[in-house]
């Protein structure tokens, strides 16, 4: 069972929204679990979570993983999240009763191979999420054999985020637009940033832009 740190809600009253924060390759759930801090005066009555990933890093002795790698191409992704994807979304429905919410009042935010967790299992919710944001990710698709199984798996269409650096060394620029142009094709509403001189990370105006988002489509 993922378990990970955990924010109540900055109002003292019960949550009416959860935040799922999906941590990226080698880092562990503490990696993101501020972000909830920085978005709280936004998000008041929200909590937030940050669950470590289910397998120990491979090749280092403390970091965690959603799924290995050896040779980081699409087909070791494709995978990877399917393999994951039970235990996520396994944890997602055990906190949403934990706190009495029904499943359009989560929202998924990921970084790096968190982002294709929460693509990936994000769409395949019996009730969908409220929006997902991703960071510097990659939105996971199979091989040409196998894109009519995985539109058939498509239950869930909720509006998303994606922000990305041009200068990214981790995973190139153009996959934001691979993901746009993917996402759009499958009816999903998809907005954008590519940021200017940024990394494999996460930037001030990408919080913002998340954190306006994310007060948006959780705002009922």
């Amino acid at each position: 069972m993922l378990d990970g740190p955990h924010l109540a809600p900055r109002s003292g009253r019960p949550a009416t929204s959860l935040v799922v924060l999906l941590h990226g390759y080698g880092a562990d759930g503490r990696d993101l679990i501020d972000l909830g801090q920085m978005w709280a005066p936004l998000l008041p009555d929200a909590a937030f979570v940050s669950p470590h990933a289910p397998e120990p890093l491979t090749i280092a002795p403390v970091g965690r993983q959603w799924f290995g790698y050896v040779e980081r191409n699409d087909a070791e992704r494709w995978a990877g999240v399917q393999s994951a994807h039970a235990a996520l979304n396994g944890f997602l429905d055990a906190e949403l009763a934990r706190l009495g919410l029904t499943g359009d009042r989560l929202a998924l935010v990921g970084f790096s191979q968190g982002t294709m967790m929460a693509l990936h299992t994000g769409l395949r919710r019996k009730v969908a999420p409220a929006g997902i944001v991703g960071f510097s990710g990659i939105h996971v698709l199979p091989g040409e054999r196998g894109i009519a199984a995985f539109d058939g798996e498509i239950t869930a269409r909720p509006p998303v985020l994606l922000v990305h650096g041009d200068r990214d060394e981790i995973i190139a620029p153009p996959y934001l637009a691979r993901a746009v142009e993917s996402l759009s094709a499958r009816g999903i509403a998809v907005r954008s940033h590519l940021a200017p001189g940024l990394g494999h990370g996460i930037d001030p105006v990408g919080l913002r832009l998340a954190g306006a988002f994310l007060a948006e489509v959780l705002k009922g």
